[in-house]
């Protein structure tokens, strides 16, 4: 089949899709399918299984990478239901990251980038005893990136691609002893593509410096992932380390609680609330370089005053987070009204919790 008739099949399955997600606004885009029938993507040019890559150990589920491949992790991660995720990136031999201050950095065609979402028996003990529901893969080619889904199988061996999507079940034990369960939404490609857009082109997220400026472990050296990509050569035109930005560790208190809640905002939100994504015309920017207060929200009324502002002026009242629209947005789980749109099902408790105390803790105007 010529790669025009790949895209020409590829787009008659995305008006069909959009056909679909019209009529099911509830299930926020996505197509459920049989657990035990993965969907028939034999006719797209993508690989089908997580294993065709054959960039990871046996077993896949182990989440060990060859040595070729790199794994990562940021200062604070996004919140999607409380799943735990692996991070790695794969460059061609030979090749390497351009360094950017601000967004992603530049990478080279060929490359990879996974991302591994599972939910362990135990929080108190997460490598125990875990499930892997899906793993997530940006391919760029021609200067272009794709992102692709992943669902793992019920025997925990393989992932198989997935372009509509899907729920599946998952339960826990966090860490006080306490259970959950929940249907967790893995997304479809044009999700995907939703949260990914900048410039209305596809960008990855997390590899941008404040998110990667920290220190990791790899295998036996700790050492700060920059420091350490530069001495792989993994990437060039690397400025002194005192000088690269970086974002804190949400979850660590000792950071103050201005720049734990706009670290959260930065990686949970700004990837569509930024001048180049998707929410730009909202006028609410929450990367955590941005210092004009009314642009991250102080006292500014939204732009489109719908059923997702809940009736409130405001964005974000100094002192009053009950009258503020982002945390009535948090704190719902409704389809167009809920922030972050995707990628959650539950509100996060703990994020509402940050960001509501930062805001009382405001000088009222």
């Amino acid at each position: 089949m010529t790669t025009s008739k790949y895209k020409l099949t590829l787009t008659i399955y995305i008006l069909i899709c959009v056909l679909i997600f019209t009529k099911c606004k509830e299930e926020k885009y996505i197509q459920v399918t049989d657990a035990n029938k993965p969907e028939d993507t034999s006719a797209y040019p993508y690989k089908q299984k997580l294993s065709d890559y054959d960039m990871f150990l046996s077993p896949l589920s182990a989440m060990q990478p060859k040595e070729s491949v790199i794994a990562y992790d940021l200062n604070s991660s996004l919140f999607t239901d409380y799943a735990l995720k692996k991070r790695f990136i794969y460059l061609p031999p030979e090749s390497s990251m351009e360094y950017q201050p601000t967004d992603a950095f530049k990478f080279p065609n060929g490359s990879l980038i996974f991302k591994y979402f599972y939910y362990p028996s135990n929080f108190a003990s997460p490598e125990k005893s875990y499930k892997i529901i899906e793993t997530r893969v940006l391919i760029k080619e021609n200067d272009t990136w794709m992102a692709l889904t992943y669902i793992w199988n019920e025997e925990q061996t393989d992932a198989y691609l997935s372009l509509a999507g899907d729920y599946k079940q998952v339960n826990w034990t966090d860490e006080a002893g306490k259970n959950h369960s929940l249907k967790y939404a893995i997304p479809g490609i044009l999700q995907c593509k939703s949260c990914h857009e900048f410039n209305s082109q596809i960008e990855p997220i997390g590899p941008s410096a404040r998110h990667l400026n920290k220190i990791y472990a790899f295998n036996n050296e700790t050492v700060n992932q920059l420091v350490y990509l530069q001495s792989k050569g993994k990437i060039r035109q690397l400025p002194a380390i005192d000088s690269i930005p970086s974002i804190a560790d949400w979850t660590n208190h000792s950071y103050s609680i201005e720049e734990r809640s706009r670290a959260y905002l930065d990686i949970n939100c700004a990837h569509c609330h930024r001048k180049e994504g998707p929410a730009k015309n909202s006028g609410l920017y929450l990367i955590a370089e941005e210092q004009n207060q009314s642009v991250i929200g102080i006292q500014k009324s939204p732009v489109a005053a719908g059923r997702g502002s809940g009736g409130l002026k405001y964005d974000i009242v100094p002192g009053d987070p009950d009258a503020s629209i982002v945390i009535h947005r948090m704190r719902s789980s409704e389809p167009g009204v809920m922030m972050p749109e995707l990628g959650r099902r539950t509100p996060h408790t703990e994020g509402i919790e940050l960001v509501s105390e930062w805001i009382r803790s405001m000088e009222k105007q």
